[in-house]
C-alpha cells in the first residue's frame, strides 16, 4: 500500500487553493490527484487540519487477557498451543490457536508445537527389521 502524502504537501495544496488557484489546478502544479485535493480542502474546512489519518492494523482482542494469559504459560510452560487454547476456553476467553500463535509471536513466546511422545522407540518394519528383531530376541 502507498505511504500517505506528507503534511507538508498537503499545506501547501491548501494555500495555493487558498491564495486563489482551483482545487484542480493546485493538483496539477504539485502532480497529485484533483481527487486527493478536493478531499484535503474538504477535511481543512470542517476541521481546520490536513495531516492524514492514522494508519496501522487493529489491536488483538487477547491483549485484553494478556496477563492471564502469560499466566497459564508460567504455570504450565509446557503445554501444547491445543492445551492453551482449551485452558483459556476453561476461563471463558474465547480464541482460537491462530489467535494464540500470533499472540505468543507477537510477546516473543516459544511454545511446545508436539505432544509428548509414548515413550516407546519407533520399531522397524520391513523384511531386514524382521531378521534383526528375531536375532536380538534369540541372542
Amino acid at each position: 500500500m502507498p505511504k500517505s502524502y506528507s503534511s507538508d504537501l498537503r499545506k501547501r495544496v491548501i494555500d495555493t487553493v487558498e491564495t486563489g488557484a482551483s482545487r484542480r489546478e493546485a493538483a496539477e502544479r504539485f502532480d497529485i490527484d484533483a481527487s486527493s485535493a478536493v478531499r484535503w480542502l474538504q477535511c481543512w474546512n470542517e476541521t481546520g487540519r490536513c495531516a492524514p489519518k492514522p494508519r496501522g492494523g487493529s489491536v488483538s482482542p487477547l491483549e485484553r487477557h494478556a496477563e492471564k494469559i502469560l499466566a497459564v504459560v508460567a504455570d504450565q510452560p509446557d503445554l501444547t498451543l491445543h492445551e492453551i487454547v482449551m485452558e483459556l476456553r476453561k476461563q471463558r476467553i474465547r480464541t482460537s490457536q491462530s489467535a494464540v500463535a500470533r499472540f505468543f509471536e507477537r510477546h516473543d513466546i516459544p511454545f511446545k508445537k508436539k505432544p509428548a511422545g509414548g515413550g516407546a522407540a519407533a520399531r522397524r518394519r520391513g523384511p531386514s527389521a524382521q531378521t534383526l528383531d528375531s536375532r536380538a530376541r534369540h541372542a
